[in-house]
């Protein structure tokens, strides 16, 4: 049963094990192709059975992103993204769905708008949350203090070559769900998941995981399933991306329903670069 005193996350991943099913995490960048479109694309993912919102946030730099998820953000910093914008679009489709908003985040664009100010922004938005792909629960102290404040759940990253002293750590210091990198290098449709994912997820189960997502190359419904007969959650991210870019709102909600009932059974076209 979901406990009440839950996050807006966990009681999300909680609520999809009580229907008897994982967690299907959808992932898009904030303001792209624009900010607008990038709204209605949220909204589309909730109502094509996205269990948890995943909003990136454009970076310049990025250090985990594959082409797909690069070319979109390059897009939408082209167009003038600024991470202001992150707070309006999160409001908006909050004001529109009760799914949750997890915002991914590089931890310098966290810093440059000030750690205690984005935390107070994202929650003032509506905000669940911020996933931080490049910060260590051991050096995160400001942003740690600052999310409990406003609420908020703190996401890290566990891999197959963590040590079981940081992925104790990791599990400590994360609320909402322990991100489980399911393959080294980038983001990425791949045709095959890596065997380590499970073995990873059997690894924080073991040390009291409660609720490990697993993200990173899956693209199919067969992919999620696989995911979910091992994990809480599956993180979906290239494949919406891509779609929403050649197919627009409309094939980002045909995507989006097809892998939420389990019937997309190939990669969207190019998604696995």
């Amino acid at each position: 049963m979901t406990n009440p005193n839950a996050s807006q996350v966990e009681r999300a991943i909680d609520a999809a094990r009580d229907r008897g099913r994982g967690a299907f995490i959808g992932y898009l960048p904030a303001g792209f192709p624009d900010l607008d479109t990038s709204v209605e694309a949220a909204v589309a993912l909730a109502r094509n059975g996205v269990d948890v919102i995943e909003f990136g946030v454009p970076y310049s730099d990025p250090v985990m992103d594959g082409p797909v998820i690069q070319a979109a953000c390059n897009t939408a910093l082209q167009h003038g993204f600024k991470v202001a914008q992150l707070f309006e679009a999160i409001r908006r489709v909050r004001e529109r769905t009760d799914v949750p908003v997890l915002v991914m985040s590089y931890y310098n664009l966290i810093m440059q708008h000030g750690v205690e100010r984005f935390a107070a922004d994202l929650a003032a938005a509506g905000g669940a949350g911020a996933i931080t792909p490049d910060l260590i629960p051991e050096e995160a102290g400001e942003w740690i203090e600052a999310a409990d404040r406003h609420g908020l759940d703190r996401v890290f990253l566990a891999s197959s070559t963590s040590s079981d002293e940081r992925l104790r750590s990791v599990i400590e210091h994360s609320r909402g769900f322990v991100y489980t990198v399911s393959t080294l290098g980038t983001t990425g449709a791949r045709a095959e998941l890596d065997a380590a994912a499970k073995v990873l997820a059997d690894r924080l189960h073991g040390f009291g995981c409660e609720r490990a997502c697993v993200g990173i190359g899956i693209s199919t419904a067969a992919q999620i399933g696989d995911v979910l007969d091992y994990a809480e959650g599956a993180i979906v991210g290239s494949a919406l991306v891509r779609s929403l870019a050649e197919s627009g709102l409309d094939g980002l909600a045909e995507t989006a329903g097809a892998l939420a009932a389990g019937k997309l059974d190939s990669p969207i076209r190019g998604a696995h670069l």
